[in-house]
């Protein structure tokens, strides 16, 4: 069992080491969906991290449908990520008719060379989740991050059951979105799924003294992922791999 955390800045990266996570998918803007991080927050994030680090490709909020210019401002971002010495990117790209768009997808994932290649949420908006499914095997992508084409995991825990067993051994269905300690076990078992992935945030307080009421939705206090509920996320996956029957 594998938890994957998608941490919005450097600081959650670490929080998310520190809980015991196995995996981190380094972003920036989670409120978007999540974004490209900089250039300087993805060589902290290597620096400093000694669990793997994926990071997100995706170069605007959105739909998936991108031009050449976001596709190139894409690979090479995964140039950078591979001159780093990250692990993995997270991308994805689809048609004007929802299918995986094989053709765009193939450079960027040539340009990650040895990186491992996680196909993100723009699966849930593939017009038929089984034929995505087999798309993005054939690319040769290592996972797929999905919320089984609903508002979350758990709601979508019927369909991310039959890509579990459509997938085999070929490729690993990760479910991600509103995933809690409260929930991760009982969507282990329903699902079949071995990897998971959550933010486990919360919004910390500003320090701010001064204030100007009129402003006020500039000055909220960083939103970033917390050390105990990525140790209660881990604990509650490493309870269910110990007694997956819940016997």
């Amino acid at each position: 069992m594998i938890l994957e955390i998608a941490a919005n800045s450097v600081a959650s990266a670490l929080a998310a080491q520190e809980g015991g996570a196995g995996r981190v998918e380094l972003c920036t803007a989670l409120e978007l969906g999540g974004l490209t991080p900089s250039h300087a927050q993805i060589a902290l994030a290597r620096e400093r991290l000694r669990i793997p680090l994926y990071v997100l490709i995706r170069p605007r909020a959105g739909d998936f449908l991108y031009g050449e210019l976001e596709c190139e401002t894409m690979l090479r971002d995964i140039e950078t990520c591979a001159s780093l010495g990250c692990d993995g990117v997270v991308l994805g790209v689809l048609d004007a008719e929802g299918r995986v768009d094989t053709a765009r997808c193939r450079p960027l994932i040539a340009a990650a060379g040895k990186l491992g290649v996680t196909f993100h949420r723009a699966f849930d908006l593939s017009r038929d989740p089984a034929q995505a499914l087999e798309d993005i095997v054939t690319l040769g992508c290592e996972r797929i991050l999905t919320s089984g084409m609903q508002g979350s995991a758990a709601d979508g825990s019927t369909l991310i059951r039959e890509l579990v067993e459509q997938a085999g051994d070929r490729i690993v269905v990760m479910p991600g979105a509103g995933i809690t300690a409260q929930n991760i076990a009982a969507l282990a078992t329903a699902t079949g799924a071995h990897e998971f992935h959550a933010s486990a945030k919360h919004q910390l307080p500003s320090g701010m003294h001064y204030r100007r009421p009129l402003l006020s939705d500039m000055e909220g206090g960083e939103l970033c992922s917390d050390v105990e509920q990525v140790r209660a996320l881990v604990t509650a996956l490493a309870t269910t791999a110990q007694n997956p029957a819940g016997t």
